[in-house]
Parts: C-alpha cells; structure tokens; sequence
C-alpha cells in the first residue's frame, strides 16, 4: 500500500473508492480496483523496558 501526504485527493481516484478510519489510521479501499488502497496515520507502539 502507497501512503499519501493527503487522503482526501485519493477518493477521487474512482467511483468506488471508500474512505474509512480504523484504529487511528485512514484507509481508503476500493474492491474494484485493489491497486488503488492507501492508508494514512500510524501509531507507533512502544517497546517496554
């Protein structure tokens, strides 16, 4: 998957596009065409010491 600097020109990309947050991060998914599917946030997770 790509990651974008802005989400909100990816769901443009086709008529299918679908943007969804999960988990603190911004997906958008597109069944028709897969190679359009980007996410955007991550939360790094700490190791403990």
């Amino acid at each position: 998957m790509k990651v974008v600097s802005s989400i909100g020109s990816m769901k443009d990309r086709h008529p299918d596009c679908q943007v969804v947050k999960r988990r603190g991060r911004i997906y958008v998914i597109c069944k028709a065409e897969p190679k359009f599917k980007v996410r955007q946030g991550y939360k790094k997770k700490r190791s403990k010491l």
